[in-house]
């Protein structure tokens, strides 16, 4: 019986311990993607999120759940199904909050990565931003100006979080927002506030066709910034207003690629403790010393980041076979690591801390039960494994992180005649066609998201 007992109680426990995790459930949408099959992948969400279609969302946006709708959001854009992809972004974005790094201590943003998976999922700056960013494209694409501004609104207070508070006013996806922000309140004739966000969006590389624009909406606004005002001093001969051409104003957005997403690492212990001992308390370094010794303890478990997909890309776009420059990319894959080197080590010092408290938890268990009969320690010894056991699945590293975003974003604007014109973008063997009226004086959005 006592072996029976062991037997089934060791199979229990490597089931636990053995959970793939999120990566695990996000194999399948993945794998679609690569194959370039963005309706497969959302098929393996539904199923995942226990939907009949991607037209609804689960009953609980929770932990994991929040996540899978965010990244089928993603996927419905690149297929231009921007009505659903809006309703899954906003409603993730009620349910994911942001992960303080200008006010969380080492201790918590550790907790945050190794959390249990049903958890909250809280988010890095970038993610928060690019919710909000994104959701504009598909607002944008159907000219919904209304809805663009409730976004841009949104994205300003968190704008102002991680420029102000965590004192990164050169995280480069403010620039794309600026620009997309801008866009919407010019078209809504709120010129001022326009330009705030040209501003914002001239700061960073990839915007150089805003300055056309800006040198026109400048006599209608007395807001003046040192980059504005160099805009405003350029001699050359200014373009016609839109009103005295028979043009209007093509905004073109291309996302390719995917950002590195996280997995799960495993490296001997010795090597953590040197790569970040500037962030593991002595005290804690000197327990795994020990007992690394005493060959209780070689590895140590912890999330980082997987490789990028799409980094060497180059996207293109015709207009009626004309080929158009796209400016400077937005990089978010850069973006993603610089934020995680922020944390990396307070992560690996929080896998080695738990490390050690499972490992000294069990031995405890193990020495006040062995002072009994044989049965007792027997119990004891199977106490100790189930605590490990159970501690190590909730050491399982945290991979959790929005996984269907475009590694890189180009954007361009330019003005077209008035009429028929037919749009092809191309990015890593994803193309979309678009055909549109263009009226004169007006303006069209027409974006691709090539997630592969």
């Amino acid at each position: 019986m006592k072996c029976l007992f062991f037997g089934c109680f060791v199979t229990a426990a490597a089931m636990l311990v053995g959970c793939g995790g999120h990566t695990a459930r996000t194999l399948e949408m993945r794998t679609a993607l690569d194959e370039g099959l963005p309706h497969k992948a959302i098929d393996s969400l539904d199923d995942e999120l226990d939907v009949k279609s991607s037209k609804e969302l689960p009953k609980d946006i929770q932990g994991d759940n929040a996540l899978l709708v965010l990244d089928r959001a993603s996927i419905q854009q690149s297929i231009a199904a921007f009505a659903d992809s809006s309703r899954d972004f906003e409603a993730s974005d009620k349910a994911i909050d942001m992960l303080d790094l200008a006010h969380n201590a080492g201790d918590t943003i550790g907790e945050y990565v190794f959390s249990g998976a049903s958890g909250k999922y809280q988010a890095p700056p970038y993610e928060k931003l690019l919710v909000n960013t994104l959701n504009m494209i598909n607002y944008l694409e159907r000219q919904d100006l209304t809805g663009a501004k409730v976004e841009a609104r949104r994205l300003a207070v968190m704008q102002k979080y991680v420029s102000d508070q965590l004192n990164e006013p050169k995280n480069v996806v403010l620039g794309l927002g600026g620009f997309l922000a801008g866009l919407a309140f010019e078209k809504s004739g709120d010129n001022e506030q326009a330009l705030r966000y040209y501003d914002q969006a001239l700061g960073f590389d990839g915007f150089e066709s805003l300055h056309d624009p800006v040198r026109l909406l400048l006599p209608t606004s007395p807001t003046r910034t040192p980059r504005l005002t160099e805009i405003e001093n350029d001699k050359t001969v200014a373009p016609k207003s839109l009103a005295e051409s028979n043009e209007g104003e093509l905004i073109l957005v291309v996302g390719y690629g995917r950002v590195p997403h996280k997995i799960s690492n495993r490296i001997p212990i010795g090597l953590a403790l040197t790569l970040f001992a500037s962030d593991i308390n002595p005290n804690d370094a000197a327990a795994a010393n020990k007992l690394a010794a005493e060959g209780l303890v070689t590895w140590v478990n912890f999330p980082t980041l997987g490789p990028e997909q799409g980094d060497y890309a180059i996207p293109t776009c015709t207009v009626d076979s004309q080929s158009i420059g796209l400016g400077d990319t937005t990089n978010v894959s850069r973006e993603v690591r610089a934020e995680w080197h922020k944390i990396e080590g307070k992560i690996v010092a929080s896998a080695i801390t738990r490390t050690i408290a499972r490992l000294l938890v069990g031995e405890g268990i193990q020495t006040a039960s062995g002072r009994g009969n044989g049965t007792v320690a027997v119990i004891g010894f199977l106490a100790s494994l189930g605590t490990q056991a159970t501690l190590a699945a909730l050491d399982t590293p945290d991979t959790r992180s929005w996984e269907t975003l475009p590694a890189r974003v180009a954007v361009a604007r330019i003005r077209i005649p008035a009429g028929r014109h037919t749009i092809r973008l191309d990015a890593r063997g994803v193309s979309r066609t678009q055909v549109i009226d263009m009226q004169k004086g007006g303006w069209r959005v027409v974006s691709l998201m090539a997630l592969r």
